[in-house]
């Protein structure tokens, strides 16, 4: 934009840029100017509803972005997780929007490196509002923040018999697409954009690294517990459509669909978990097997050409810069609050672990000489920390080290104190560290504020330069961070001095050579057997 169009109005805390809709006012609190809530697609709902997300519609003079937008229709968290997980705003129709938190809006040139978060929530919970979210620290290191809000549960991947998929993948290009041509005047640089998320937005990003229609919004990714082998293929996701649809009470179309109310499909989704956790043939639900997830990202042939991981192994996605890890203990979040651990006994460790493709004998010895006077429950945990998390993000790094591409890898291993320690560094837990706000209920008090302050580091670093080296903005600055490939470097974090480790759990690494592998050319997903 030129002449007038580039100028800032400042007030005393107030700040007004430009966008491709209209001019917004942000709030300013010290050296950082938040504008939340902006919309970056017309509301999801009515006409629009179970359809490609669309611009919005502009406005006429200053729209105020001090409040953030509604969050997408939800079911939220299971009471086990109350106090744990936090819970979305109220949700609303208008709930396709961002929020940006610049140190410099419109003073820069667009030289800040941007980084974008996509939320987790198992493809049904979250929003990019939540106060963990905030991005003011970040920004006040020396970048722009930006968190969005997308579709989530049946309203966002669901597989249509027109072929509609992907539609929450969709809403996360369009938010990218506002980013290339709207941050410029927030102080950042469009050709530096930074991905970053965790749990279903690190599976969300995954997926976009192999998009046709992401290439070139992005040049670098943060993945943070996901990686590329959650999603459906059409099978599995037509199954789950129909069975959602009958739930709901509805035909399994978008007439049907868009006739039934939101919070109805939602309590439908939420009855069809409940079947998929009960279901006796796992592969029934393929990668929602046990009830964790329902709707996943669906390899549709056409907006997601192939499973995120065998792209990934075909060469896609070599071009963008990839920091990827997972928490030491991830599928504790999910076992100790639901008082489920207690009740595994080694019969049904022993089933769990050969459903898994795994020789049952063999892996509870290796799992327990790692885990010395563990139960049951814990080494399954255990093993399904790395069947969901470790080996798939494991296995994009190899994927990526055969074209040449370099991943760095972290794990992640400080211990939360919440429940009295009983969780372990589980799933969600270093969110509060890379955000730099450690009052979360994972964190508790007393969180070393020198580990958030060396991982904020390396993740900034690594989003203005590509690399997350020991070069960092604070006295936690992490010692220099090399590449997986060949050595299977890993750098722990979180447990004392953070340092390089050479193939840590080398034997449980091992256990799983052969499976969770990606799949050669015109195989199925439903065909690989773990």
């Amino acid at each position: 934009m030129a002449g007038k169009d580039r100028q800032l109005v400042r007030g005393p805390m107030h700040v007004t840029v430009p966008t491709t809709a209209g001019r917004i006012r942000g709030r300013r609190e010290g050296e950082v100017t938040a504008f939340l809530g902006v919309p970056y697609a017309a509301p999801p709902f009515g006409p629009r509803r179970l359809r490609p997300p669309e611009p919005p519609a502009p406005w006429t003079g200053v729209r105020d972005a001090f409040v953030p937008g509604p969050s997408a229709p939800q079911p939220g968290y299971l009471p086990a997780m109350a106090g744990l997980l936090e819970e979305a705003a109220e949700p609303g129709e208008d709930c396709l929007s961002v929020n940006v938190w610049t140190p410099a809006p419109g003073r820069t040139g667009g030289r800040l490196p941007v980084m974008v978060w996509i939320h987790g929530g198992a493809f049904r919970n979250g929003s990019g509002s939540l106060r963990s979210y905030d991005g003011a620290r970040l920004a006040a290191d020396g970048v722009v923040c930006v968190t969005l809000n997308y579709r989530l549960g049946a309203e966002g991947f669901l597989l249509l018999p027109d072929g509609t998929a992907n539609l929450g993948l969709l809403d996360q290009i369009a938010a990218l697409e506002w980013v290339r041509d709207n941050i410029a005047g927030f102080g950042g640089d469009p050709d530096n954009v930074t991905v970053f998320g965790q749990s279903a937005g690190a599976i969300s990003i995954t997926a976009l690294m192999t998009m046709p229609r992401a290439a070139g919004l992005f040049r670098r990714a943060i993945t943070q517990s996901g990686a590329g082998h959650h999603s459906h293929p059409e099978g599995i996701a037509r199954r789950l459509t129909e069975r959602l649809a009958a739930l709901a009470g509805a035909e399994p179309t978008r007439e049907g669909l868009v006739a039934v109310p939101p919070e109805r499909l939602v309590a439908a989704e939420s009855a069809l978990g409940r079947e998929i956790a009960g279901a006796t043939d796992p592969g029934q639900w393929g990668e929602s097997a046990g009830g964790g997830t329902t709707v996943l990202p669906v390899v549709d042939g056409v907006t997601l050409p192939r499973r995120p991981i065998d792209a990934l192994a075909g060469g896609a996605g070599r071009d963008i810069d990839l920091l990827t890890g997972t928490t030491g203990d991830e599928f504790r979040l999910f076992l100790v609050p639901l008082g489920i651990g207690p009740r595994i006994t080694d019969e049904v460790l022993h089933g769990f672990l050969a459903g898994l493709g795994l020789d049952p004998a063999r892996a509870r010895g290796v799992y327990a000489a790692e885990h010395p006077g563990a139960t049951p429950g814990d080494l399954l945990s255990a093993a399904m920390s790395d069947h969901a998390y470790r080996i798939p993000a494991l296995r994009v790094a190899e994927a990526r080290a055969a074209h040449g591409a370099e991943t760095f890898v972290y794990e992640f291993a400080w211990p939360s104190p919440a429940l009295d320690g009983a969780l372990g560094a589980c799933h969600t837990a270093e969110i509060g560290f890379v955000f730099g706000h450690l009052s979360d209920p994972l964190t508790g008090p007393g969180a070393p504020r020198e580990l958030s302050d060396g991982m904020r580091g390396a993740w900034i670093s690594f989003a203005r330069t590509g690399r997350p080296g020991g070069a960092g903005l604070h006295d936690g600055a992490l010692p220099p961070w090399p590449p997986y490939a060949g050595r299977r470097l890993v750098m722990r974090l979180g447990d004392g001095a953070a340092r390089v480790q050479e193939d840590p759990g080398a034997e449980r690494r091992k256990l799983w050579e052969r499976l969770r592998r990606p799949l050669p050319d015109g195989s199925r997903p439903e065909d690989e057997g773990s």
